[in-house]
C-alpha cells in the first residue's frame, strides 16, 4: 500500500506558503510509507522532533485496481471511495530542509502523519470535481475547500501518477489542501466532513 501526496494544488494555497513562486505546470508529488498511516480515530501525538505541527485538510481517493498507464479517458475507473485525510506537516522543519534544498520527506512522511477517514463509495457523488469538504477544530470550522478548485482534477493525477509508478488496489492518493493551514494544539478535537457527512474524529495529544 503506497500514500501518494500531491503538493501546491490549490491556487490560494500556493499564495499562502509560497507566495511569488509560479503556480506549478505538472502535479507536485510526495510520498509517504505506510508507517505514516493514522486511522480508526485514534489520537495524533505530538512529535518531539518539532516546534510546529499543520493540519492540512485533504479529499483522499482509494484505488481499487491495478493501474499502469492509465488513460485520463480511464482513469475514473481506478478509485472506488473517497474521504477526508489530514496530511500532518513538520513545519519548522519543512522550512529548514527548503532553505537549505535538501529532501523534505522527513517533514511528511513521519509517523502517523496521514490521518485518514471513512470511506465512502464515489459513485455517491454525481462529481468527483464537485465535493466540499472541511474541518472543525474544536467545533470552530478552520479550513475548507472544493474539488472545483484544484488545478490538477483527480483524474489528470490518476493518470500522471501511473506514467511513473504502478498503483495498486488499496493505495491511497491525497489530492492537495486549499487554503487555511494552521498548526495543531494538545488538546484540540479535529473532525473532517465530506459535505455535511463527518467522516473523520479524533484528538490531539
Amino acid at each position: 500500500m503506497k500514500i501518494i501526496a500531491i503538493g501546491m494544488n490549490y491556487p490560494l494555497h500556493c499564495q499562502e506558503l509560497h507566495a511569488g513562486e509560479a503556480l506549478p505546470e505538472e502535479p507536485v508529488i510526495f510520498m509517504k510509507p505506510d508507517s505514516a498511516l493514522l486511522k480508526d480515530g485514534k489520537p495524533f501525538f505530538i512529535p518531539d522532533f518539532c516546534e510546529q505541527v499543520d493540519y492540512e485538510t485533504e479529499l483522499v481517493v482509494r484505488i481499487n485496481r491495478l493501474g499502469k498507464h492509465i488513460a485520463e479517458r480511464f482513469a475514473h475507473r481506478y478509485y472506488d471511495a473517497v474521504t477526508v485525510g489530514i496530511d500532518f506537516t513538520a513545519r519548522d522543519l519543512q522550512r529548514k530542509f527548503r532553505a537549505t534544498g535538501r529532501p523534505w520527506e522527513l517533514c511528511k512522511g513521519f509517523d502517523n502523519s496521514a490521518a485518514i477517514g471513512d470511506w465512502v463509495p464515489v459513485d455517491r457523488f454525481a462529481d468527483i470535481q464537485d465535493i466540499r469538504f472541511h474541518l472543525d477544530i474544536d467545533g470552530q470550522t478552520v479550513q475548507q475547500g472544493h474539488t472545483r478548485d484544484m488545478l490538477f482534477r483527480v483524474d489528470q493525477i490518476v493518470a500522471y501518477v501511473s506514467r511513473f509508478c504502478t498503483l495498486k488496489m488499496g493505495d491511497m492518493i491525497y489530492t492537495g489542501t486549499p487554503v487555511g493551514v494552521g498548526p495543531v494544539r494538545i488538546g484540540n478535537h479535529l473532525e473532517g466532513y465530506l459535505e455535511q457527512e463527518k467522516v473523520i474524529d479524533f484528538h490531539i495529544r
